[in-house]
């Protein structure tokens, strides 16, 4: 064994708390106190090992330092891979660090350049949890955990992919917690406290496995630290500062049965550290002698307050070697190097030693092959050597959990494969955006200002060359799915201030409670012949549009201006026009009676009207009577302030003796005449003649006449329909004012709000149809026809079937505001109404429940917050037409990246991503596609099994299984919107089986799935 001090390792006289070496073993880390901060200082190691090295000025001693923590730096810790450091202090912070790929030393800040860092080191994340002192950090055997532990009485388990995404938080120490260390399978954690415990968490669901206190209830809070640690094989558990018969000791506790019957003794004061050797040893065998097989053992060095350090083998019962006044003050740290053979030791009097051994005087090493061998013969499959690890236990105990993860590896390694295959970039470290470094820095020459002064002297801007630092940080802000092509485009064109809704700029929108005379400003170009429908799904617009391909015909009057003509006033000159600015003179003088019209001004009279008013075409008003109105009503508003005339006081008199009948009737009739509480939605005017082609089937024409010639004079209105080269025709005796078609009907809405259906080769299907009021907007779907009127009333039947699926219900709750308009209506293949507003929400009818259901909303902060990205594949066209993809694509996407660049607290990020989901889900499930159904069903499940969501996760295969041994009376429905429950959970356990946390539940399932199959 050889013994060295390094003197050139210190903390200017500071005192140093932790150290670790590198796994590579070419630096090691320290961490203590600093001038006015915490120091964490990296070294090389070289000098430590070779004397040569030591004395070579050309060989950096150190080789970075970093001031960042504002307090003392109580622990430093490699990650297994080496990549990353982690610092924790007093300033109640966990620093991660990574090396930068930045060429070119730099001097440390504070120093007058007398200190060069040789690396560049810099901090990744920094972790805030803590509301005290951090005293030790710990990583996972596979890196995908970092625990710390404080004063505050907690442990914080860290999601070491995801910082700074906090697992769990261990709650039940009762005193300040000082030491941490993991197993080395992966299935536990354990802490040692100043309550005189030390408990044994699971990493299955982070509850505790058991607690410890019998070997120290004679012990106090006397150390700064208490790091104890796990044996390489995972037999043995030794802690620091233990009692025996008030002696200090290190407590060894087994695996089995947590049993604490053995113990390190022999320091005189109180255990501070324990560090076991990574590596198992067996014996050596000398020349010569036979080869026996060898009971593998462990090495462990112990370090005291007394300022001793022993090293002992569990093959003897003695210390191996012992040294005794090895520092002026208490050892802090140890760290083994990676090949077992060396030892770094630190103490808080600033300083660091190194003790190198011999394999002959600790053995021979086994392998990482063997060492795996005894992990998997002890303890089954272990983490620890998995290449993908889950964050679950270390065992996988059941075989088809084997199957999948290993089916996955082979995935991956495929996928890999074939992306090295098809990839023609260099590597990242050569190569940024296509460029090679060289070319990079030559381009940049190139821009290179050159002048010449008054006598000749060349002149040169200096031009600033920043060092590319291509490590592989990640630049996802999210794991989430990546945008399909369809939708950024769509994110894009919105940020480039077009329209997001295609047919609001082809049409206006509804009116809630706008007059139907008021001029409507258009918001684009007029439509053109481009179907924008999709297979599943029609989109119609406003209720003239009847589609969004119309065909024009050879006719004097063009169908584009009569559409636009009803918007404005010179729809009051169309002959034969229904009037909308009537008004019943009952209800000019009722309104004159009651002293009202002072209050409502001439044009909301003439915009009022009663709904027995729309029942039949109302002729137009005369330019006499009109100016007559407009002189009394003006006549009424000149009255002067004063004593009321002597005929307009009988008038309340005359009121009195009415009888209370007759007062609620003339109630009843003033509110159904005020024109604020009517809403009413445009009315398509009569034209000469139109066509339209039907979105569903692009073979399909529908073409209406109206007011054609008959025998004796009587106009009739003819439609005709072609079909793939078939024509029919019929007449009715009321102008057609809208028409819609599918590839199962024909139907047309007349004046006489009648509503007529007919087969698509032209046979009436149903007598007409009276509506409530004048017809709005005319759609079909399937055998579906849905009619909105004027009124704001929705219907929508089943011709085939003859059934009614929505009965008149009003729009009156989705159209609160007084400025709402629907911008949009749709009807799915199942019979469902959706309609989008204008402050971008989609409300869809129930019929189970009668109710409207909000399935959209552009201004939705849970799509904004979550930690998903709302992408649909674009080579599944199913998906991509189905009616929630159709709403969202047109409602949500607009403003959501850039509103998910700012952060959020992880725990709110957590939440509202999982709200996001379910809406998703029961959004889906309520428009009834199946296709979409499955699609956000499976993300939500793999989103909770990347979380650890059990409880939710175990729920809905709960549902998706249903009784295995239950009579035929149960309520439970094997299908869900046409979808087998149980193909879904077929597909839903490779998803669960990508954790290892689950795998209980994953077998629970397949096993009942079997059961159900062999029935």
């Amino acid at each position: 064994m050889k013994l060295l001090k390094p003197t050139w390792v210190n903390h200017n006289g500071k005192p140093i708390f932790s150290v670790d070496i590198h796994p590579d073993g070419t630096k090691f880390a320290t961490g203590g106190q600093g001038q006015d901060s915490g120091k964490v200082v990296i070294w090389n190691m070289s000098p430590v090992l070779q004397e040569d090295d030591e004395k070579d000025e050309n060989i950096p001693k150190m080789l970075c330092q970093m001031d960042n923590h504002l307090a003392c730096v109580n622990c430093v810790r490699w990650s297994n891979s080496g990549m990353y450091l982690a610092s924790g202090g007093d300033d109640k912070l966990i620093m991660v660090w990574k090396r930068a790929t930045y060429i070119g030393p730099s001097t440390v800040f504070g120093s007058s350049g007398k200190l060069a860092n040789v690396e560049q080191w810099r901090c990744v994340s920094i972790l805030r949890s803590h509301s005290g002192d951090v005293m030790d950090v710990a990583w996972s055997p596979h890196d995908a955990w970092l625990a710390s532990c404080s004063v505050d009485n907690t442990v914080v388990i860290w999601n070491a992919v995801k910082f700074p995404e906090i697992l769990a938080t261990l709650r039940g120490h009762s005193g300040l917690v000082k030491g941490l260390t993991w197993d080395p399978v992966g299935k536990y954690i354990a802490s040692q406290a100043d309550d005189r415990s030390l408990k044994v968490w699971r990493t299955l669901d982070w509850q505790l496995e058991t607690s410890i206190t019998k070997p120290f209830d004679e012990c106090g809070g006397t150390t700064h630290v208490l790091r104890l640690s796990w044996s390489p094989d995972g037999h043995y558990l030794v802690s620091a500062h233990a009692m025996n018969n008030s002696g200090p000791t290190a407590q060894i506790i087994e695996r089995e049965g947590w049993k604490t019957n053995m113990d390190f003794v022999g320091h005189r004061k109180a255990v501070t550290v324990v560090k076991f050797n990574p590596k198992i040893f067996k014996k050596k065998q000398k020349n010569g002698s036979s080869a026996k097989p060898s009971c593998p053992y462990c090495c462990c060095a112990v370090g005291s307050k007394d300022r001793s350090l022993s090293v002992w083998l569990t093959c003897l019962k003695r210390p191996l070697v012992v040294i005794h006044e090895l520092f002026d003050k208490s050892i802090m740290d140890i760290s083994w190097t990676l090949n077992g053979l060396g030892i770094l030791v630190c103490s808080m009097d600033g300083s660091v030693a190194f003790l190198d051994f011999s394999q002959d005087e600790l053995g021979d090493p086994l392998s990482e092959e063997e060492k795996s061998r005894i992990h998997q013969s002890t303890y089954g499959k272990s983490l620890a050597i998995m290449t993908e690890a889950q964050l679950s236990t270390a065992v996988i105990e059941n075989p088809e959990m084997l199957k999948y993860q290993r089916r996955q590896q082979q995935q991956l390694d495929q996928k890999s494969a074939t992306a090295r295959e098809t990839s023609s970039t260099s590597s990242v470290t050569g190569v940024v955006n296509g460029e090679s470094l060289e070319d990079i820095r030559k381009n940049l020459l190139k821009k290179q200002v050159e002048t010449r002064t008054a006598d000749g002297r060349r002149r040169i801007t200096p031009l600033c060359i920043a060092q590319l630092d291509t490590g592989d940080f990640s630049t996802a802000f999210f794991n989430s799915i990546p945008l399909s092509g369809s939708l950024a485009s769509t994110m894009l064109s919105s940020h480039s201030g077009q329209q997001l809704l295609p047919l609001d700029s082809t049409t206006p929108s509804f009116g809630a409670a706008k007059p139907c005379t008021e001029p409507v400003a258009a918001t684009g170009a007029r439509p053109t012949g481009e179907s924008v429908s999709k297979d599943s799904m029609n989109a119609t617009s406003t209720p003239a549009a009847l589609s969004p391909s119309v065909l024009t015909t050879p006719s004097k009057i063009e169908p584009m201006k009569a559409f636009d003509s009803r918007f404005t006033e010179r729809s009051k000159a169309t002959p034969g026009a229904p009037s909308l600015t009537s008004v019943t003179p009952t209800a000019v003088e009722r309104l004159k009676e009651q002293n009202l019209v002072k209050e409502l001004r001439p044009r909301d009279l003439l915009e009022s009207s009663s709904d027995s008013d729309e029942k039949v075409p109302l002729a137009k008003p005369s330019s006499l009577s009109k100016r007559k109105l407009e002189l009394e009503v003006e006549t009424v508003e000149k009255k002067k302030k004063g004593r009321p005339r002597k005929d307009s006081r009988l008038l309340p008199m005359s009121l009195s003796v009415q009888s209370p009948a007759a007062l609620t009737a003339e109630k009843e009739a003033m509110c159904l005449s005020a024109p604020v509480l009517a809403l009413k939605l445009p009315i398509p005017g009569p034209q000469r003649a139109f066509t339209l082609q039907v979105s569903s089937d692009p073979s399909m024409y529908i073409e209406v006449e109206n007011e054609v010639t008959a025998v004796g004079g009587v106009r009739l209105s003819r439609l005709k329909c072609n079909r793939e080269g078939k024509e029919w025709e019929t007449v009715l005796t009321s102008r057609i004012l809208t028409a819609a078609g599918s590839c199962d009907v024909v139907c047309v809405a007349c004046e006489k709000r009648t509503l007529s259906v007919f087969s698509t080769c032209g046979r009436r299907l149903l007598p007409p149809i009276l509506l409530p009021s004048p017809i709005s907007t005319l759609h079909c779907t399937g055998s579906y026809v849905m009619a909105l009127t004027a009124a704001a009333t929705l219907s929508v039947w089943d011709v085939h079937k003859q059934v009614v699926v929505v009965k008149e219900e009003s729009l009156h709750s989705i159209l609160a505001g007084s400025d709402m308009t629907v911008s949009q209506i749709l009807l799915t293949q199942h019979g469902i109404p959706v309609m989008n507003l204008s402050d971008g929400k989609a409300y869809c009818f129930n019929p189970s429940l009668s109710t409207w259901n909000l399935v959209s909303d552009k201004q939705d902060s849970l799509a904004q917050c979550a930690d998903f990205r709302n992408s649909l594949p674009s080579q599944d066209a199913m998906l991509c037409s189905g009616p929630l993809a159709i709403i969202q694509g047109r409602t949500s996407n607009s403003g959501r990246q850039a509103a998910r660049l700012f952060s959020v607290p992880h725990m709110v990020q957590q939440e509202t991503t999982l709200a996001y989901l379910e809406n998703q889900v029961a959004a889906a499930l309520t428009l009834q596609s199946s296709h979409e159904y499955r699609h956000w069903l499976l993300l939500y499940a793999r989103y909770l099994v990347n979380e650890g969501f059990e409880y939710r996760l175990r729920e809905i295969c709960k549902d998706l299984l249903g009784p295995v041994h239950c009579s035929t009376g149960s309520q439970w429905e094997s299908t869900v919107v046409g979808l087998r429950k149980r193909e879904l959970l077929k597909e839903l356990l490779p998803v669960i089986g990508q954790n290892l946390r689950f795998q209980r539940l994953f077998t629970e399932c397949q096993e009942q799935l079997d059961i159900l199959r062999d029935k």
